[in-house]
């Protein structure tokens, strides 16, 4: 096969050839996505093989969301100047070989470092993905419904992780969590060389160098602050400087960006509700879900004694509701709108954190799947409208920095998930079971908290003044590209 076996007519590409690349771009997103999850049901096996602490266990996952955090709308902004589909396969080499770095790491810092080359690549593929199916799918039906279908996968990855990692596991070792990427990517590589056309932004942005220094700044300082705050308290000056870097690196966020013309973070973007709303929900739902699922996985492992296979098996709930309920949220979304399953999904994530409080070392395990099931519904539900609303009624040429902006959400809650519920479950694992059970109460409190805050902002953003918000942001952007003429969008095979 090969790229002229889907032909193109009138600058727009047949509608077979649109599907495979949608199906192609989906496989990277998996690949990227599950990578954050399926780590989680390891962290028992890879504490014991290298000796890591509850610290080091953390930093396995935050160095690779972290990174995912930092760089996307640089990515974005990339793919938009350089091609699509060219960031897309540097993002799938870049992937697999930190995965074979991260294979054969000898001790914890080698492996660390090893996640963050994985997460390089892994930042060019999310978005950049989103970007290309957004402007591969020319008509809005259509346009929604795969970006439907991206939201859905983004969930799903993650609930997979587990179920996944754990048979591999117990069967080939924590190694092969990484090993499988290798061969997944090499197919992937050669799919988007083969179907997915390159594109560019009609309008290309400026790099903004100072503005990704300050993104980096602030992510970096407050996470590594939180994390490390359980070995040297919240008073140390390192902590407390810390902090500070990350206040002082915000203002400078929103007052050097507001002056640039192109900037890294266009704070335009934000005058839309929905739009704002849509990155709150993200970066709420994976700090919500993340924070479960790291603490999830060493409750069933560590406190309850079952196997990697047996634990990651205990979150089928969570799959099984993603699985359904994710093409129902697409339905939903495009008969209704998003208020509905937005709804329902902070409902479902903070009874979750309520119904977990009840939750002990021998709870019959039909009460834990039950639990387990009301974060599946979450999850299912909240994925699909949060990536439309966002996308949605945005010009094509800002597909790239609105996609990014999302993905930047996202992983900055699942990085701050992973570092405040590790920083309060902390070392409580060495005391036993019953001292677990009590520190990660605080876990299922926040938990609760960001599911109703995901109704509020449900609420908030889906009404007659949210929708005309997002008007008028559109239109700011519209006019940019009439009064910026550049190149023009390309599409080749």
């Amino acid at each position: 096969m090969t790229a002229s076996t889907f032909p193109a007519t009138d600058g727009e590409i047949s509608h077979r050839r649109q599907y495979v690349v949608l199906a192609t771009c989906c496989a990277g997103v998996t690949v990227a996505m599950m990578n954050i999850s399926i780590v989680n049901i390891a962290l028992p096996t890879i504490r014991q093989g290298l000796h890591t602490t509850t610290s080091g266990l953390q930093w396995t996952i935050d160095a690779y969301t972290l990174v995912l955090a930092s760089f996307p709308v640089l990515a974005g902004s990339a793919a938009d100047r350089f091609g699509r589909r060219r960031i897309f396969q540097m993002g799938l080499v870049a992937f697999a070989i930190g995965s074979l770095i991260c294979g054969v790491a000898p001790d914890i810092g080698w492996l660390i470092a090893a996640r963050v080359v994985q997460a390089v690549g892994g930042t060019m593929l999310t978005p950049v993905a989103l970007a290309i199916v957004t402007t591969t799918f020319s008509e809005p039906a259509e346009r929604a419904k795969a970006i439907g279908v991206i939201g859905s996968i983004t969930g799903l990855a993650l609930a997979i992780g587990p179920i996944l990692g754990g048979i591999l596991v117990d069967s080939l070792g924590w190694r092969a969590i990484f090993w499988i990427n290798v061969p997944i990517l090499a197919v992937v590589t050669v799919c988007t060389a083969m179907a997915v056309p390159e594109s560019r932004a009609a309008r290309t942005r400026r790099f903004d160098p100072v503005g990704q220094i300050l993104v980096i700044l602030l992510l970096s300082s407050l996470v590594y602050a939180i994390i490390e705050s359980t070995a040297l308290g919240w008073t140390s000056p390192i902590i407390l400087g810390l902090l500070g870097v990350a206040v002082m690196s915000l203002i400078g966020i929103i007052g050097y960006e507001r002056r640039r013309v192109d900037p890294l973070l266009d704070l335009r973007l934000f005058r839309s509700v929905p739009f704002s709303s849509a990155n709150l929900m993200a970066l709420f739902a994976l700090c919500g879900f993340q924070g479960f699922l790291f603490v999830t996985t060493m409750y069933l492992q560590d406190v309850r004694g079952m196997t990697a296979l047996i634990g990651g098996l205990c979150l089928l709930p969570v799959g099984g509701m993603i699985a359904v309920l994710s093409p129902v949220a697409g339905e939903l979304v495009a008969s209704s709108g998003p208020r509905l399953p937005l709804a329902i999904s902070g409902t479902a994530l903070a009874l979750g954190g309520v119904a977990s409080l009840w939750l002990g070392p021998d709870s019959p395990l039909i009460a834990v799947l039950v639990v387990y099931a009301l974060f599946g519904i979450f999850l299912g539900l909240v994925n699909p409208p949060i990536t439309n609303t966002a996308v949605a009624g945005m010009p094509r040429s800002m597909a790239g920095v609105a996609a990014s902006l999302v993905s930047t959400g996202r992983q900055a809650g699942t990085t701050l998930g992973v570092a405040i519920a590790g920083t309060i479950v902390g070392s409580s694992l060495s005391r036993g079971g019953a001292a677990y059970i009590d520190a990660e109460q605080g876990v299922w409190w926040l938990c609760t908290g960001l599911g109703i805050a995901i109704l509020v902002l449900a609420l908030v953003s889906t009404g007659r003044w949210a929708r005309g918000t997002a008007e008028r942001a559109a239109t700011v952007f519209d006019e940019l590209d009439r009064l910026e003429p550049s190149v023009p969008m390309r599409s080749t095979a």
